[in-house]
């Protein structure tokens, strides 16, 4: 009973909440000083700095010859490190992977591990020792240049932090998740750091921005390219920043003719393998197209995954595709938290090299204090010893008659004015020393030390000459361990752009009466002779037919301009793709084109976004009853998903076409009954979008304008006719005299024997001309096979229509052919 209440005694009362927030403090405490973040004075965390000061203490430099990686462990864990011996394992591994850091400061033998995430080897199997570049950051540490403290049991000293003159946080980095904060920091290439180091020695008021000419950037040691330098500019200024960071690919031919992406070098911290077991998943799921199959080739000498294209896939898309899905690029988060004084602290660039710099200094005049004692020590020494030279006869005399050591010690001092050590000195002095050679060597090391001595205590005095110190051996750092720059930085990189997923292959843009719109490749319409019946080449409605067709590129900007006088627009690889005889995508799902609207006119424009092009060029309206309005291009520059006003429509008018113009050429206007005017485009004077326009053409009657083209100075190309029963006629330009704007024009088409006019093109020999019925029926056959006549005939029959089938539209596109299916003829 006596015992129970005693316990009970014992027993504290504490609130609960309280008790919470203290432990869990505590803990947090713990983890951060003691496990997740560096010190921002030697970039190590304490598992890094005792298995480095543990490895040193097995006697395991770099000219050494390695030992077991389970003693290593061993020798860690049983005096420093009292946790699990994979704690030490693991790290000890990370420090001797080359693809981990960038300056390994263990050197392994056997398997420790791989880019492709293997595990290492059991320590039993495995061996190591210190790399060289750790000499380095071990040195001097016996000369009390850093405090040390007791480990866990208090039976040995360990350092709190090594006197490393290699600024390794700096150039391998640091990663880890503490309680509430977590570091990330970047790799950097060592000559930049001592380079820039060296300036703030220099300049201690030097701004960071001025230290950005020294250092470029992260250089990782998978090498790879950083794409972009915003990111890494915000890392080095503030700390925290994204840094976009893309495997190194070519791209090659195989011997059989196919293309290829050969991967050299991949971003840090990307698992090889998962890499590539995600890609052959993604191209199993379609989520990537073109790529055929993959070969890791890589081996001793290096990296090499070879990914083979399918034989129509374009390789820069698929490349930008990889880019854009898998880790081929990947973003490095920056954020540059250290241990300051014990607290963490984000800290930039130059804050980074200011505390490597003041732990080096510290590390100066502590190992100066050390080296100058050690120095008067010994000179003390030399001193006695050559005092008891230069008195040897009594010297010996005195040793002789005395009883023991201790005795000539005293007499010594007393009879020839010696210090203890001094006199204890010559009594230990062996009788070699007593030659006059070794009184020479005594007499020469007493010079050298008196210049040390002069040398450190001018030193502990002066700053400059403490700071020259740190200069030179960051220099001899850099001449030691500079292996040049690994990562290259690929500066103005911009982010994916949609045009960057497409190729720029050129397409045929058709777009229904009814609405319906696609695109095809324009291979898959192959050149036929003239007078062919054609190839189906859209399955639309009964009541359906094809009414523009044009070709351009997926690239390329398209600006729909409505009877009602609005513009939409589209890029080419927004236009949904269809095969040659299917129907396509209602227009409504692309655009909001009011349903009782209508597209009459397409123009396709690849320098949209540049100003310089946009000024100087026009666009240049018409209506079905001939009135004509011009544009400047920048008005249609600023796209908006409903679409603006282009064009104003008076009762009973409608929008028939727009052309693209750089205001220096002629205009062409053609009606239905076959008149055609043409005169000069600057007989227009640039509106604003929000107008009418004026009159271009006078139509007769019931007569309506069916095309307008813009004639450059100097035009070549003739005037293409056709009309809706399918005949066709080339004419020169020359052959329609130049009137004023607003007149009726001249006859252009014998409509009588060839029927009304659908539609004019201008045209050159070396294009194929494609030809589309209200039924579907395409034929394309090459302009050379029209001939040129005067203006006023009938032509020639180009295309074999149906009963009841009319010409609905044409449009010349680039001469090409492609013979993989064959088509009957009419001769």
């Amino acid at each position: 009973m006596e015992e129970n209440s005693t316990s009970l005694e014992r027993i504290q009362r504490v609130d609960i909440e309280d008790q919470m927030k203290s432990a869990y403090i505590d803990y947090a405490m713990s983890v951060i000083v003691s496990r997740a973040l560096p010190d921002v004075r030697d970039g190590l965390k304490p598992v890094h700095r005792r298995v480095l000061f543990g490895m040193q203490g097995l006697g395991l430099p770099h000219t050494a010859q390695t030992k077991k990686s389970a003693r290593i462990v061993g020798e860690v864990l049983g005096k420093y490190h009292p946790h699990g011996d994979s704690s030490v394992y693991d790290a000890m591994v990370r420090m001797a992977q080359p693809w981990s850091l960038r300056y390994p400061l263990v050197t392994g033998q056997g398997n420790f591990g791989s880019v492709d995430g293997d595990s290492p080897a059991a320590m039993r199997y495995t061996e190591a020792k210190l790399a060289r570049i750790a000499d380095d950051v071990l040195k001097d540490l016996d000369k009390d240049t850093v405090d040390f403290t007791p480990n866990f049991d208090e039976s040995l000293q360990e350092p709190t932090v090594l006197p490393t003159r290699i600024p390794l946080l700096l150039v391998n980095g640091s990663s880890g998740i503490a309680v509430g904060m977590a570091t990330n920091m970047a790799p950097h290439n060592l000559a930049e750091i001592v380079d820039a180091t060296c300036a703030y020695i220099d300049n201690r008021d030097i701004p960071v921005e001025d230290l950005l000419q020294y250092v470029k950037g992260p250089d990782f040691p998978t090498g790879a390219m950083i794409y972009g330098t915003d990111g890494v500019r915000d890392a080095l200024l503030t700390g925290r920043g994204r840094v976009v960071v893309r495997s190194r690919a070519e791209i090659e031919e195989t011997a059989s003719g196919r293309s290829c992406i050969v991967i050299t070098e991949i971003p840090y911290q990307v698992n090889k393998e998962e890499m590539i077991r995600r890609i052959a998943e993604m191209v199993n799921e379609k989520k990537l197209e073109g790529i055929s199959y993959i070969n890791d080739e890589s081996n001793r000498k290096g990296m090499r995954i070879v990914i083979i294209l399918k034989k129509d896939a374009v390789a820069n898309v698929v490349l930008n595709h990889l880019y854009h899905h898998t880790q081929l690029q990947t973003s490095f988060p920056v954020n540059n938290i250290a241990l300051v004084d014990g607290r963490p602290k984000l800290l930039n660039l130059k804050d980074l090299i200011v505390h490597f710099v003041a732990h080096r200094h510290e590390v100066i005049l502590r190992r100066s204090r050390f080296e100058l004692k050690k120095a008067q020590d010994r000179i003390h020494i030399l001193e006695g010893l050559l005092i008891g030279l230069d008195h040897i006869d009594e010297v010996i005399r005195i040793i002789r008659g005395s009883e023991n050591a201790p005795q000539a010690v005293s007499r010594l001092m007393e009879q020839i004015g010696l210090t203890e050590i001094q006199a204890q000195a010559l009594v230990d002095l062996r009788l070699r020393a007593l030659t006059h050679l070794e009184r020479d060597k005594i007499q020469a090391e007493y010079d050298e030390l008196a210049k040390l001595i002069d040398y450190l205590q001018r030193l502990l005095v002066d700053e400059s000459m403490q700071y020259g110190v740190i200069k030179d051996e960051l220099v001899e750092v850099k001449e030691k361990y500079d292996d040049g720059r690994r990562t290259e930085i690929v500066p103005n990189a911009e982010e994916f752009t949609p045009e960057d997923f497409y190729p720029d292959d050129d397409v045929v843009i058709t777009i229904s009466h009814l609405g319906y719109i696609k695109r095809t490749n324009l291979a898959e319409y192959r050149a036929q002779k003239r007078g062919g019946k054609g190839a189906k080449g859209s399955a639309t409605r009964d009541e359906d037919f094809i009414e523009h067709l044009f070709n351009t590129t997926m690239h390329h900007t398209l600006l729909f301009f409505t009877e009602s006088g609005r513009c939409y627009w589209l890029k080419g690889y927004e236009v949904p793709e269809g095969a040659r005889d299917s129907k396509g995508r209602t227009l409504q799902n692309l655009i909001s084109i009011s349903p009782d609207d209508k597209v009459r006119a397409i123009i396709n424009v690849r320098q949209l976004d540049d100003p310089d092009y946009t000024s100087s060029h026009y666009v240049v309206m018409c209506t079905r009853c001939g009135v004509v309005k011009k544009t400047l291009l920048s008005e249609y520059s600023r796209p908006r998903s409903t679409g603006i006003i282009a064009v104003n429509i008076r009762e009973q008018d409608q929008l028939l076409e727009a052309v693209l113009t750089d205001g220096q050429g002629e205009l062409m206007l053609a009606s239905r009954h076959g008149q055609a005017v043409r005169f000069n485009e600057d007989a227009l004077r640039a509106l604003g979008r929000n107008s009418t326009g004026v009159i271009g053409m006078r139509l007769e009657g019931n007569d309506q304008v069916v095309g307008m083209v813009a004639v450059q100075p100097g035009e070549e190309r003739t005037l293409l006719v056709v009309s809706d029963s399918g005949f066709c006629k080339r004419s020169p330009i020359d052959e329609y005299r130049k009137t004023n704007r607003g007149s009726k024009g001249v006859k252009t088409l014998n409509v009588a024997k060839a029927g009304e006019v659908v539609g004019i093109s201008l045209v050159s020999e070396d294009e194929d001309l494609m030809i589309i019925s209200r039924n579907g029926v395409i034929i394309r056959f090459p302009v050379a096979q029209t001939h040129v006549a005067s203006r006023n005939t009938k032509g020639v029959h180009c295309i074999a229509l149906g009963k009841g089938d009319t010409i609905a539209s044409i449009s010349p596109v680039a001469s090409g052919t492609n013979e993989e299916e064959e088509v009957e003829v009419d001769e």
